[in-house]
Formats: C-alpha cells, structure tokens, sequence
C-alpha cells in the first residue's frame, strides 16, 4: 500500500503551510513542493536537512496573521499556474497571550482559521478534481465550540485555551464546509487531529500546565477505558496527515475527522479525549461560520 502511495505522491504538486512538519512529503516529491513560512530565514533552518536529503522545495514568505500577506502570496502562488494536488494547512498559534492580528481579529482565530480560509479559498483555482485539502485541528477543539457573537473576545475575558479550542474547531468546521461546497468538483477537505507533538507550539505556556493539562486527559481516558497519554514524536504526529494526503481513499475521508491514521468517531463525552465533537459537522454552525469569516474579511467565495 505504501509503495502505491509514494507513486502517487510524486507525482503531485504540493502545498504547505509550514513545511518543516512533513519531510517525509518533501523529499519524495519529483515535482514541486511550495512551502510557506512567517519568517523565511528561520524556515530556511528548519528544512536544510530536508533539501540535503534531496527534497524539492520552494519558501513563499506568509503571515497568517496578516490578510495582506495572505493576499499577496496567493497571488504569487496563482501567478505559478501549479495545479496543486495536496494543501495541507498546517500552520499556527497556540495558548497565545491575549493579542490581534494585524487586520484585528484575536490572534488564535485569526491566524488558525480566518488565515486558513483567505489562503484556500484565494488559490482554488490551482486546485483541481482529485485534490485534497488538510486542515490542521486538534483535540482541543472539545474545549470550546465557536462563538460567533464574540470571537474577539470583547464581551467575555481572554482565555488562551478557550481561544485555542474555538479556532480548532473553527478549523475543523471549516474543513466539513470546505468538502460541502467542493466535493462536486472532485476536491475533498478533512480535518486532522497529529496527536500531542512537543514542538515550538508550546512556548507560550511551560510544564505545569503540561502536566496539568496530560492529567486531565488521563482522567477523561480513564473514564472511558482507554490507555494513559503519550507524547508524539514528531514523525508519529505527521502519520496521520500523511495517511489522509496519500493512502486513505477520498470518499473515506472527505468531510471527516481523522486521528491516528483513521476517520475517528463523534464523541461528545467530558474532557479531552479522543475523537470529535458532533458541532463539528453541525451544518447551519459551518455554513453560518463560513458566512461570518466573508463578512470579517470583506470578501464573498
């Protein structure tokens, strides 16, 4: 199955939003890799190994935080005429401090999810049937639905989880409605949950929250019977993105929610465990977001 796979991928043109996360993509691509990334001299760092692995790859700079950045990488990615079979949103923010991106918007969902939904939705003319969108969500999405009467948090007081949870599940909302309106065109989005990675994401917050947070997973698994948390390696969090860009079959994972290297199962009891909320796939809440998101940016798609 994997060698199938591999086939398959290197004969594709890729997309990613901070490619450092998935070498195993890169280097067997024979075609066209785009990367993009904040800061490109760090990226550059990030992916040497990669490139002297024999990857090809290319850097596009882009913030996700800032909708003009957003604006003129599409272009630059529109101006390429790639057709791009695989997008894989991977970048963001987590348990920030309380701060706006540079348009206004809190920085959590602006940068996971409104970033997300500009860049995509700018650049699917690249896209074609067969193409596949991967959004990056989390587990966290079970701490907190969306709430778009207050994404500002202007009329409640900034919490950097409960942030973090409605951008995820912004996030995974988004995927379910990207496959709504672009399944018919032979594209298919779903939304991934890597696992827990110890990575830079974590820098806003340090290790007693960890351990606070890996003990209250372990009581919600507990409850239901299931083994203790583990740490990811960073090859094992990319697993699931990798199965979902190249070995599931797009019918099975088209509007879905995958976790380990499988579609996982609606799950809406306490804490944060595995599998996913039934708001996700609520659809007046992914319709009515997508519809939000166009009003915040100015822009109908």
């Amino acid at each position: 199955m994997w060698k199938t796979s591999l086939k398959m991928v290197t004969e594709s043109s890729k997309l990613m939003t901070d490619p450092s996360f998935f070498p195993w993509l890169i280097t067997t691509a024979s075609r066209s890799v785009i990367g993009t990334a904040r800061d490109l001299n760090k990226a550059e760092a990030a992916v040497s190994g990669i490139r002297s692995a024999g990857g090809s790859l290319k850097l596009l700079q882009l913030d996700l935080a800032s909708l003009s950045s957003i604006r003129a990488a599409a272009v630059d990615l529109l101006n390429t005429g790639l057709n791009f079979d695989i997008v894989i949103a991977n970048a963001g923010v987590m348990a920030t401090p309380e701060g706006k991106t540079e348009d206004g918007f809190e920085m959590q969902f602006g940068t996971n999810a409104i970033g997300h939904f500009v860049l995509i939705n700018r650049i699917s003319p690249l896209l074609h049937s067969g193409s596949r969108i991967i959004l990056l969500s989390s587990a966290a999405h079970a701490v907190a639905d969306v709430n778009l009467d207050d994404i500002n948090f202007e009329k409640s007081s900034y919490d950097p989880w409960i942030a973090y949870g409605r951008s995820k599940t912004a996030v995974a909302q988004l995927a379910v409605e990207f496959e709504r309106r672009l399944a018919s065109k032979g594209i298919h989005a779903t939304a991934v949950h890597p696992g827990a990675i110890q990575t830079e994401l974590q820098r806003h917050y340090g290790k007693e929250l960890d351990d606070a947070i890996i003990q209250k997973t372990n009581e919600a698994n507990a409850r239901r019977g299931l083994p203790p948390f583990q740490w990811k390696t960073v090859q094992q969090g990319a697993a699931t993105t990798v199965w979902c860009a190249a070995v599931a079959q797009e019918e099975e994972i088209g509007g879905k929610f995958c976790e380990d290297c499988h579609v996982t199962e609606i799950n809406d009891s306490e804490g944060v465990t595995n599998g996913v909320r039934s708001y996700v796939f609520d659809k007046k809440k992914t319709e009515a977001l997508w519809t939000k998101i166009e009003e915040l940016v100015h822009e109908k798609f």
